[in-house]
This record gives structure tokens, sequence and C-alpha cells, in this order.
């Protein structure tokens, strides 16, 4: 299938990066900026990459599409939800118009991700133009063709410091047949020690978050395997719009006048001694956290039990992502080296080292 009204504007693009090289210009590629407020602020000559958009071609059979970096989101998702598939990473939007460059660069996962994967999970190729001024093609349109294919996914959740993404083939998978959501009146400890025992049981549970007082489930499968998980667990039938409330950050718990900080913790932690108020995401592994405790104690408190923190307000802290280890910052510097050796794309936007 391939869809008619697409433009592709590649050229345009490669131009603007080979000017930018001449001129020695960093460059702060942007789509829609709708997740601008992620990462620290970058300097630069605006590169848009709305203008390079369209599906360029989509085989439900085959479960795979490739598409322009410059789509919004939205689009994806109809033609996707028009043969009944979806991304199964649940990226959020944070904006109507949220381009899948964008979803791509920032790799950010929705409610399903311990039960599906991320996004880098489900890319298998993409075209990027890189530091070098040189339009390159990475990894396949199938997950047996595995040639480049890290480097491909090294491109999600690198914040456009790797090069520009003008093109990605992404795996999809058919929607799930029946789909309820629940919610079970109890306190978070409960909670999370239901969640740990559950997680070792068929049980076809596809998203778990605890808001304070309740726990709420999204039960995918088939319908009599959801209906005997029902049966089972009870709890009243929740509205399933709660979880695209809870993935573009539109619940209340988001509104609250303190900065809101991410915690990405190992699986069965148990409750943090935080100041401020949390929520509980991914089954536990993914926790919310409004608090106006200071940086350096937050991720003191997430470091001892495995975790790191990344800040969601944006200019609060000078670095909001997670500190790196010398080393692996050695190896993140050489991989920017080498593919952007004249550091011009979204420089500072991770760390301001690379």
């Amino acid at each position: 299938m391939h869809v008619t009204g697409d433009v592709d504007d590649s050229k345009v693009l490669l131009e603007q990066v080979n000017q930018a090289l001449e001129n020695a210009t960093p460059l702060r590629i942007q789509g829609s900026n709708s997740k601008a407020f992620l990462g620290r602020i970058v300097a630069g000559e605006i590169l848009d990459t709305r203008s390079h958009r369209g599906i360029v071609s989509y085989d439900p059979t085959e479960l795979v599409v490739t598409v322009r970096c410059g789509t919004p989101l939205t689009e994806l998702m109809q033609v996707l939800d028009a043969a009944q598939q979806m991304l199964p990473c649940e990226p959020p939007a944070f904006g109507d118009g949220a381009t899948v460059g964008g979803m791509i660069a920032c790799g950010l996962s929705g409610p399903r991700r311990p039960w599906s994967g991320s996004v880098r999970d489900f890319v298998l190729g993409t075209r990027v133009i890189t530091g070098l001024g040189k339009h390159l093609r990475f990894g396949g349109e199938v997950m047996k063709n595995v040639a480049g294919y890290d480097l491909s996914r090294l491109m999600a959740g690198s914040y456009g410091t790797l090069g520009l993404i003008t093109e990605v083939s992404l795996k999809v998978l058919p929607k799930p047949r029946q789909c309820l959501s629940i919610s079970l009146e109890m306190n978070s400890d409960r909670a999370l020690q239901y969640l740990a025992q559950w997680g070792q049981q068929p049980l076809p549970i596809s998203a778990a978050c605890h808001d304070g007082e309740r726990l709420n489930l999204r039960l995918e499968g088939g319908e009599g395997s959801v209906a005997a998980a029902h049966d089972r667990l009870g709890g009243e039938r929740l509205d399933s719009a709660y979880w695209a409330d809870l993935n573009e950050q539109r619940l209340p718990f988001f509104d609250e006048d303190q900065p809101l900080w991410r915690l990405s913790l190992p699986n069965n932690t148990a409750k943090l001694s935080l100041p401020g108020r949390q929520l509980i995401d991914w089954g536990g592994a993914q926790r919310w956290l409004k608090s106006d405790a200071q940086a350096p104690f937050i991720r003191k408190v997430v470091d001892e039990v495995g975790g790191h923190v990344t800040c969601y307000s944006h200019g609060l802290i000078d670095s909001p992502f997670q500190p790196l280890p010398a080393a692996l910052m050695r190896y993140h510097q050489s991989l920017k080296q080498q593919l952007d050796p004249q550091g011009i794309f979204n420089p500072g936007r991770l760390y301001a080292e690379l």
C-alpha cells in the first residue's frame, strides 16, 4: 500500500545539513516541538522536518510500515487503526502535531511498554542524514534482515544528537480482540505486592497504574482470557480513556504546581520514601513524582535501588537526564564523533558534553 499526497523533501533537508556543515552552524532539529520540554536547551538554526512527510509503504499482511519523519503521528495512527493494527509501544504525542521523527528521537513509550517492548524494539530500519553530509540507509524492512539493525535502533532515544532521521520502518501488530479496564481499591504497598505476584502468572495485563488510592488495570487479549481474568480479579469497570489521559499526562496528578520527575526503576521495587506525590506506572517500573525536593537527593534515593531519574520540568536543572558514568560518557562521545564529527546536530540536548 502506497499513500498518495506525500512529499519527499529529503534533498532539501540534505542541502540544509550540508550548508550547516560548510558554515559550521549548529542545527536544532524539530518537528512540531511538542517535546521541547525534554532535555537541555539547544542553540542553533532550526531544521524543521515537517515538510518531509507521508507513508512510503504499508503492507498490513507483513505488519510493516515505512514512514517519513515529518509525518504527524496522528496520521500514522489513523492508517494503522483502519487496518485494526497499532504501534504496541504506545508512544505519547504531547500535542496534535507530534511527528514520527520526534517519536523515534525521544523514544518514549506508553503504558503497554513492560508487556510489549519499547520504541526501539519495533524499529526495523532507518534512513539518516549523517554529520558527514551523507543520506544513508540502515537496517531493513523485515525482522530477519539484521544488517545495520543496531545502528537504526540507536536512533531511538538519541534526541537528534546522532543525525537527522528522515525515514523509519516499523514493526506493527494487530490490535487485541478484547480490551477491558478495571479499577481496584487498595493502597500502593499492597498494589506493588499484587503486581509482583501477577507478573509471574499468565494474566492478560497490558497496563497497570496506581494513583495513590486505586490500582487501575487494563486487560487485553482473547474474549475468554479477558473475561476469566476479570472474574478472578474483580474490580469496577474503568473508562478506557484513562490510559490515553495517563500517557498524554492529562490526569489531574500532572496539573499540580510542582516539578515533575520520571523515575525508572527495576522490577518489584518497593515504594520509595520521597517527599511529594507519586503515581506508579508500568506495573511499578516507572514512577511519576511531583516534588520540590532537590535533584541530588532524588537521584541518590533512586540510585540506591538501581534506577535513574529524568526531570520533565524544562529549565529546572542544567542536566535533566541522569548523569552518565565517565566510561559510558566516553562511549557516547565516541559514537557522536563517528556520526556527527562537527557536532552540528542538537548539540548539548542530552548532555553538555555531547
